[in-house]
């Protein structure tokens, strides 16, 4: 008997030190499907390259656009590229490939990127809505309130905070045990799939992954309400219509790209475990990870004529080089 279960303790701990691959379920056995879903995505991430990369290169040309409002914009166009690249290469490649497999350190640096990029939006669009309250609430002041070093500032610990968050998780996830099955039922390396995988006891890990979603996206949120709060009050005080909407209209485009980015996160990791179906968070992941970073330049650049104007004058220069 004592031999018998020292045999399945080992075959359980080989197996356990077996699983150094994984792989992602397919998406459909129709191919006609995966191949649709392929291409769509495959536009919409083509387009959210273009759009981010064109953003930040006008900005970056142009200096008519060195202002903080602009820095910050840069910024997330850069979040948005490395968002969208840490996950869509390998989603495509298994929509159409029996190569479905990832690596154990594979998966878990997509997992650090990730979440190093979407912590870092959270923070940075917490910046940007305390940049537009700077510029409606103290407008004299905001030169120097908002100076290069203070916007610098920001965009460090925006980074700096998705690094850390980044790092501390995938490293207390990739630190339990996997003993199969290894097939990941998402289309990339989330946290939530990735825990369902793991052997035993996971609610501590549960317990940090909610915590961090907590301190992480709803504290940034919280601050974004507050700042828009205070510019609410401070546009009711303005004395003429034309400047209430001109104060208005330059936070809209912001509100519109909060509301598309938190929406679809806060359902995804703020939503009870028992409420969770692979098959609504695979669709709130492609939102939030190609949807959304396809319409952020198209946001920012149909309401915002300085950013029209400059990428029209970017454009004009590449011509000209060619």
């Amino acid at each position: 008997l004592f031999q018998v279960m020292n045999l399945n303790c080992s075959l359980w701990q080989d197996n356990i030190m077996s699983v150094k691959h994984f792989a992602f379920a397919k998406f459909s056995e129709i191919t006609e499907e995966c191949f649709l879903l392929f291409t769509l995505i495959l536009l919409m991430f083509l387009a959210s390259l273009t759009g981010n990369a064109l953003i930040a290169l006008a900005i970056w040309t142009n200096p008519v656009l060195h202002t903080p409002m602009y820095f910050f914009l840069a910024n997330l166009s850069v979040l948005e590229i490395g968002y969208t690249c840490s996950v869509i290469p390998k989603m495509l490649q298994s929509l159409v490939s029996e190569a479905r497999g990832i690596s154990w350190e594979g998966c878990a640096t997509q997992m650090f990127f990730f979440t190093l990029f979407a912590i870092s939006e959270c923070c940075l669009l917490a910046a940007m809505a305390f940049d537009r309250y700077m510029a409606i609430s103290s407008p004299l002041h905001y030169t120097t309130r908002m100076s290069r070093g203070v916007c610098a500032h920001l965009a460090v610990v925006s980074w700096g905070v998705g690094f850390l968050v980044g790092l501390g998780q995938t490293n207390y996830i990739f630190s339990l045990n996997f003993c199969g099955p290894c097939e990941i039922d998402h289309f990339f390396c989330d946290i939530p799939p990735i825990l369902a995988l793991a052997c035993g006891d996971t609610s501590h890990n549960e317990a940090a992954v909610f915590v961090v979603a907590i301190l992480c996206i709803s504290s940034p949120f919280l601050l974004i309400i507050a700042s828009y709060g205070r510019i609410l009050a401070a546009v009711l005080f303005m004395p003429s219509p034309e400047g209430r909407h001109k104060a208005l209209s330059t936070c809209s485009s912001h509100l519109l790209v909060v509301t598309l980015f938190y929406g679809s996160g806060s359902v995804s990791y703020l939503r009870p475990k028992a409420s969770h179906s692979p098959g609504v968070d695979k669709l709130l992941a492609l939102f939030y990870t190609v949807v959304t970073s396809m319409l952020n330049p198209i946001i920012y650049s149909l309401r915002n004529k300085e950013v029209k104007a400059a990428l029209r004058r970017t454009l004009g220069k590449k011509k000209i080089l060619t």
